[in-house]
């Protein structure tokens, strides 16, 4: 295997063989992608992207794209014959096909830390065994453990575990007779049921893990979801009480390391009414959370990736700005798609489209970061442009 390692050999920009520049590959064309392309064209790198999607908002801006299955083994040889190192832009990239690439060319997150990320119940087991406190759960994959499901887990919310996000994959279930309707809705395979929690708030943390261990993060960001997709990001002085975001960035932090992580990887938590803090889940890559970094901090999520996957001094970022982030889904499109002008218009207003050819409800076709100085100026923004495009107030 080549790339980057502990003992610090990286990969630089035009250090690629017969004098070419580097080439670093991401699985994955969707905005996670494109956002990882431009952060590392930025630094100086060529990109490959393997998607199968000829208008792949990664691959429409990429040096390359290999239109393939993630699982196509030419494609897979495209991409290593190409590539020096290689990233995932999502979770659910096959991890055999991460295995494969890892046996040839630096992979990173690798396909071990990947597979758990997948897997609901091997996650939630991930997190017990690193001592991070997670809701009631168990799992269901037959009959006999749908019978014996304690009546402890209800209200709850039955989960698949594999394939599910942004609300999808999962069925609320107020009692014991609506878990085997909910278990047949979801196909009856291996799921995991969960207690439903009351919240008070959501937050994740997003770090950045190198080869070397150093792990470095990002404040706190608080989040608010409208059914099932992050809609609201806000990132400022006091969003978090601080003891609160200490134990937050503490148990992110040994989740990466307990992994033996590399890449960036964020958490997602529940704080309770009663102020304590429960583990929700964790995505290995950059997250729609972090967003905000690209404006707001000298060092965006995505340079931290092409860093990490590079074998390149992961340095603390720092946060110059507060910042809120909204997302932009397919919904604003109709009739028609949103006149950005009055909300440009505004101090501090960012505006990142992923270049997707076609809107549909729920989609996400973009954000919008608001910056400024500080958190009064900033909530007055970011609220004139929600009422501007016609976003729900928050």
């Amino acid at each position: 295997m080549s790339g980057p390692d502990a003992a610090g050999t990286s990969l630089l920009p035009g250090t690629g063989t017969n004098g070419q520049q580097t080439t670093l590959g991401v699985m994955g064309g969707g905005q996670l992608g494109r956002m990882f392309v431009q952060a590392a064209q930025r630094m100086g790198y060529f990109t490959a992207v393997l998607d199968p999607d000829v208008a792949s908002p990664a691959g429409l801006i990429s040096h390359y794209h290999i239109r393939s299955d993630y699982s196509d083994q030419q494609g897979l040889a495209q991409l290593i014959a190409r590539c020096a190192a290689i990233t995932t832009e999502f979770e659910n990239v096959p991890a055999p096909a991460l295995l494969s690439l890892g046996a040839q060319r630096h992979v990173a997150p690798g396909a071990d830390a990947v597979a758990v990320a997948q897997d609901r119940a091997l996650e939630k087991r991930h997190f017990a065994w690193c001592g991070v406190p997670v809701a009631a759960w168990t799992l269901i994959e037959t009959r006999a453990q749908l019978d014996g499901a304690s009546d402890e887990l209800f209200p709850g919310i039955l989960k698949t575990c594999r394939l599910g996000y942004d609300g999808k994959g999962q069925v609320r279930v107020a009692d014991r007779g609506a878990l085997a309707p909910a278990w047949a809705e979801l196909g009856g395979g291996r799921c995991v049921l969960e207690k439903q929690l009351a919240l008070a708030a959501e937050c994740s943390v997003i770090v950045a893990r190198g080869a070397d261990g150093v792990c470095v993060n990002y404040p706190v960001q608080s989040n608010l979801h409208r059914n099932g997709i992050l809609a609201v990001t806000s990132v400022y002085d006091g969003n978090i009480p601080s003891e609160l975001a200490a134990q937050a960035i503490a148990a992110t932090k040994l989740v990466a390391e307990k992994l033996q992580y590399v890449g960036v990887l964020c958490v997602e938590f529940f704080v309770l009414e009663d102020g304590s803090l429960v583990v929700n889940e964790m995505a290995p890559r950059p997250h729609n959370s972090g967003h905000y970094s690209i404006d707001a901090c000298d060092v965006s999520q995505f340079e931290l990736q092409v860093r990490a996957l590079a074998g390149l001094p992961l340095t603390q970022p720092r946060q110059h700005s507060a910042a809120l982030m909204l997302n932009l889904l397919g919904d604003l499109w109709e009739p028609r798609a949103p006149d950005f002008a009055q909300v440009l218009a505004l101090p501090g207003a960012h505006l990142h489209l992923y270049g997707k050819l076609q809107a549909r409800v729920g989609r996400k076709m973009g954000h919008l970061t608001l910056t400024a100085p500080g958190a009064g100026e900033l909530l007055e923004s970011a609220h004139t442009a929600a009422k501007l495009l016609g976003i729900a107030a928050f």
